[in-house]
This record gives structure tokens, sequence and C-alpha cells, in this order.
């Protein structure tokens, strides 16, 4: 480390990289020459450990990237739920959801997937939600609609918000099941010997160019506010990540000195995010912002909300069956599932952007099984919480991994527990909805873009002078944009005869990193084409055969506390799906000393 610390002129070592798989050299390459050189490398990689204030910091930073899709899906259902007027309900369902976030975050990098994954509400979800809370039976009373004749606190207002609220529980809770079905009995596993590069790029890209939209109206609130927050991001992760900052530090051999610190690549969101804060904060204390609602710039002030913070509770303690028993609806449950479905490709796609946006091999099955079974088990919490909607890897944080160059799962765990935090602590929650819209559209307009671009990138194990691939990826990108647009300008086209299945088709229809993701595959598949030419040949070199993994793969993707160890004395474990294959059979402790297993020398060599 002496050496290492020489070499990069910096007193705190706590970011000198060094020799991890994340950024070993290529073959032939000097160590030393190729750390100074790389100025990409990752700062910390999966299994690095910041020091604790930077994980508080870094974890705060991916709250914060999250923020603006957890916050905004209570807020949209809140219009089915009959609760416009009911700002204090509204709360609680956030506080619900990052508490239920938090847990589910804090699940997946433990016992899921184990990469650097944040987990939240799913706008998947959201589609098949609102069109079950438009069916008649659903349809708000007319004096909910009326804010001055609405008691919040009567007993007939809260049985109309509580019951919609119970059907989607319902719905979600059932449509979980398949998901925790499909993760732990190993089909999407099954699937990766089919999916290559061609069927992850468009799956990716589109999930960040179908944002487009929920980005372009955020930040269209205030076009200067987000315009200053983009580009205080891009300055601080582009610019500037390569300067030092001097920060006081004691230890006890030097006392206290100065250290020089890369703030700017490891904070550049958090920083953005909190100079546009602070920037609406007093231009609203000092009226330059319009305080008539409808006037441009109004959704930039930080004052919009400032009656849930004074009427919020310090404490919330939210906890399963808290609106009630769920109730089921066949309908409700058909489209959920199809937002389901949708998300299980969406987050195979994240699993392949995180994994290369933070220095890990790609996943092996079992990780991805094991994903989306917790995943599956995460919308269930969701739904016995009563979040009105389930949990999903987040493509925002997946995008906040290629800015910052941070990729420790540590930092993910720090997260998760600051969600849950937030979730028990009712003015903590309260205060972060004064984020005004702009500074969140702002910053989707980095993180989206960064999202295209890692799926874009995978494109590189392919051949692309080859017209075969030219035309698989220019169609399944262009369809999934084309198709779902004219969808949703032409809800009633889908009229099968049978509601449900006119309901799911909507959602997958609507959902573009589906039909991108299913055209690539098709195509894929069907067009003739060598394995080398498809990319299927690098792709899968790395997870195709589990028997095949590196040290570094079990590293990243074993089970946690010596389970892994613990698993691999039983033989027949290793035909569970889900579970990591057993790497220490040749290794086994009940042989004799003295009698070497070939196994055992091969790797005693390899190491």
């Amino acid at each position: 480390m002496t050496s290492e610390k020489e070499s990069n002129g910096l007193d705190n070592y706590a970011f000198a990289l060094e020799g991890r798989f994340c950024d070993l050299p290529e073959k032939g390459e000097d160590l030393d020459s190729s750390v100074d050189e790389d100025t990409n490398k990752l700062a910390y990689c999966v299994t690095d450990v910041p020091p604790w204030y930077l994980c508080i910091l870094l974890g705060t930073q991916h709250c914060l990237t999250a923020f603006g899709g957890i916050i905004a899906i209570p807020l949209i259902l809140a219009q089915g739920l009959c609760l416009q007027h009911d700002g204090l309900t509204q709360s609680y369902l956030i506080s619900t959801i990052f508490f239920v976030s938090g847990v589910c975050t804090l699940l997946q990098v433990t016992f899921g997937i184990r990469l650097p994954i944040l987990q939240g509400g799913t706008f998947t979800l959201l589609a098949p939600s609102m069109a079950m809370l438009s069916m008649p039976e659903f349809t708000c009373p007319a004096w909910t609609q009326n804010a001055s004749s609405v008691n919040t606190s009567s007993p007939e207002f809260i049985e109309v918000w509580q019951s919609r609220m119970r059907a989607l529980q319902g719905s979600i809770i059932v449509g979980s099941l398949f998901q925790v079905f499909v993760g732990f009995s190993g089909l999407i596993g099954l699937f990766m010997r089919f999916i290559g590069p061609l069927t992850i790029a468009p799956t990716i890209s589109l999930i960040g160019l179908s944002l487009f939209d929920s980005a372009g109206s955020s930040a269209g609130n205030h076009w200067g506010i987000s315009s200053m927050t983009t580009a205080l991001i891009i300055l601080f992760s582009q610019y500037l990540r390569h300067i030092a900052v001097p920060f006081p530090t004691y230890s006890k051999d030097k006392k206290l000195h100065t250290s020089r610190v890369y703030i700017f690549q490891i904070l550049p969101v958090l920083l953005g995010i909190t100079v546009s804060w602070l920037i609406c904060y007093i231009l609203t204390m000092s009226d330059v912002l319009p305080a008539e609602a409808g006037h441009y710039g109004y959704l930039a002030r930080t004052d919009l909300k400032g009656e849930v913070i004074s009427q919020a509770p310090w404490f919330t303690f939210p906890y399963p069956g808290q609106w009630g028993k769920p109730t089921v609806s066949l309908a409700g449950v058909v489209g959920i599932l199809a937002g389901v479905i949708s998300s299980m490709i969406e987050s195979v796609g994240d699993y392949h952007a995180c994994a290369r946006l933070s220095g890990a091999p790609p996943p092996p099955k079992h990780a991805i099984n094991r994903g989306i079974g917790i995943e599956g088990i995460g919308c269930l919490l969701a739904g016995a919480w009563g979040t009105g909607n389930g949990t999903t890897s987040y493509s925002e944080n997946v995008g906040a991994l290629g800015i910052t160059k941070v990729g420790s799962r540590v930092v993910i765990v720090a997260s998760g527990v600051f969600m849950v935090v937030m979730g028990i602590l009712g003015k903590m929650g309260a205060i972060f909805t004064t984020i005004p819209s702009p500074v969140i559209g702002g910053m989707f307009m980095v993180m989206f873009g960064v999202i295209c671009a890692a799926g874009v990138s995978n494109l590189q194990y392919t051949d692309m002078n080859s017209s075969r691939n030219i035309f698989i990826f220019g169609f399944s990108m262009f369809s999934g944009l084309v198709i779902p647009n004219w969808i949703l300008k032409n809800p009633k086209a889908i009229a099968t005869g049978v509601v449900e299945f006119d309901q799911m088709l909507q959602v997958l229809l609507t959902t573009s990193m589906f039909v991108g993701g299913f055209f690539g595959f098709i195509l894929d598949n069907t067009i003739p084409g060598s394995k080398q030419e498809r990319g299927i040949l690098a792709w899968n070199k790395a997870h195709e055969d589990d028997s095949c993994e590196t040290l570094e793969t079990g590293e990243v993707y074993n089970l946690p506390f010596g389970l892994t160890s613990y698993m691999s004395s039983f033989s027949w474990l290793r035909y569970i799906p889900f579970c990591p294959p057993g790497m220490s059979s040749s290794l086994d402790p009940k042989q004799p000393l003295g009698t070497p297993d070939p196994g055992q020398i091969m790797i005693g060599v390899g190491l």
C-alpha cells in the first residue's frame, strides 16, 4: 500500500486502487502502470468496503437518486385511491414504501443477486394498478373530488380508500407468487442460455429511453433549474472528477492533517441535487419563483408541501395488514402478472448493467435465479405492507454507478438502512418531499442517458459489421419506441372482448423494454448466424456454465456468512437452481492427507 499511496500522491489510502478483480490489467501489462494510467478505474468495486462516513454519504446519494421514482408512485396512486386531498395519508404511503424498499434492498444485496442494486417501487406495476382502479366498481365518489367536502378522518372516507388499497394488495400478493416461483424454480436461469447481447442491449437501452417523457415532464416544470442540476452533475462527474479536494483528517500517527479526496467523482449526484435544492430554497424565500399555482416555475418552489412536514408524526411504524385484510380480484391479478413479467425482464437487464458498471463478473444463473426470487418476495412484502405497488431493481441507481465509479455493495446496504430509517421517521420522509420536481428531472436527464449507453455498450461482444446484427438491434430499438407510443395514443385499439386479456396486452405492449427485448430475443434466436457473429461465445464465457465459475465470480455471488461452504457439504444442494455450485468438492476435508486429489493440485497451481 505504501508504494500505491506514493504513486497516487494521496494521503487517504481509502481511494488508492488495489489489485482487485475489477481493475486487474490485461495479460502482459504492468500492474502499477495500468493503475496509474487508467483514470477510468472504479474507486470502489463490488466487494470493497469504503470508510463508514463515505458509506453514509454515498448511501444517501443513492436514496436521493431513487427518491424521485419512489415518491412519485404513491402520489400517482393517490388519484386512483381517492386520496388527492389527503396529504397526511399520502405521507403514510410514502413512509411505507420507503420502509419496504429498504427491507427489500437489504434482502437483495445480502441473499439475492448480491450486486449493488437498489430496490424500490416499480412503474411496471403502476399501469395495471391504475387500470384496475379505473374499473367502474372502483370509481371515486364525487364528494371525494371536492377538497372542502372531504373529512379525511371520517370512517366513510377511510373505507373508500382502504377498500381500494386492499384490492390492490391482494392482486400484488398473488402476482408476486408467480415471480417467486419463476425465480427459485430456475426458469429465468434456463432462459439465459438463449439470451445474448442482442437481447440485453435493447432491453437495457429502452429502460432509459422509455423514461424520456417522465424526465421531460419533471424538467419542463422549470428548465432553468433542471438544466442547472444537469450541468452541475456533469461538471462534478466528468470535468472535476480527477480533482482531489483537501479535507481535514485525524489519525493517531499524523494527528490533525489534511487528506485529498476525490469528492467530485464519488458524490456528483448528491452534490448536484443539494446545490440545486439550496438554490431553489433561496429563490423561494426571496419570492423570485411565482407563488401562484399554474404559473411557470411554481413547481420549483420548496414550500409546496410544507403542511405535510408539520402534520407528519415523528415516528411511524408500518406493519403488514395496516389497511385491513387484502382482497383478490381476478382482473387485478391478470394485470399485475403482466407487470411482473415486464419487471422480471427489466431486472435481468439491470443485473447485467449493474455488474458491468460495478466491475463485477457477469451474473451466473444461480445468482439471477435468487435475484428474481428475492424480488418476488419483495413484491410479496410490499403487498402485505400495503404500498399499493411492488418492488424492482432501480435503473436510476444502476446509472449512478457509472457516474460515481463507486460499485461497493456495502454502500447499497447503507442505502437500505437509510430507507428503513426514513420509513420510521415520518418527519424525515416528509422533509424530502420538498425537493422540487425540476431538480429531480435534471437528475433524470443524466441518469437515464447513462442507462442507454450501458445498454449499447453490450454490443461490443457482437460483430456490428454484420448486417444481421444491425437489423436486429435497429428493429428492436425502433419497435420498442413505436409500438408503446402508438398504444398509449390509441388505448381503445386493443379490444378482444376479454377485459383481463386486454389489460395484459395493454401493459405488455406499452412497456418499451419488454417490446424491444422480445423482438431482440426472437430475432436473435431465429435468424441464422454464427455464435461468434452473435457474440454468444464472448458473452457466455463467464456465465454460460456454472461449473466453470472463477474465484472472482464466487467472491461476488456466493451466499454470505459462510453459507456456501456449509452447503457444499451437501451434494444434493448443487441441483437446487438458486444455490451456488459446490466449489469446494475437490477440497473435501474428509480426504486423508497424503493422497492429494488432482483437482487440489490444479487449484493450488491456479492460485
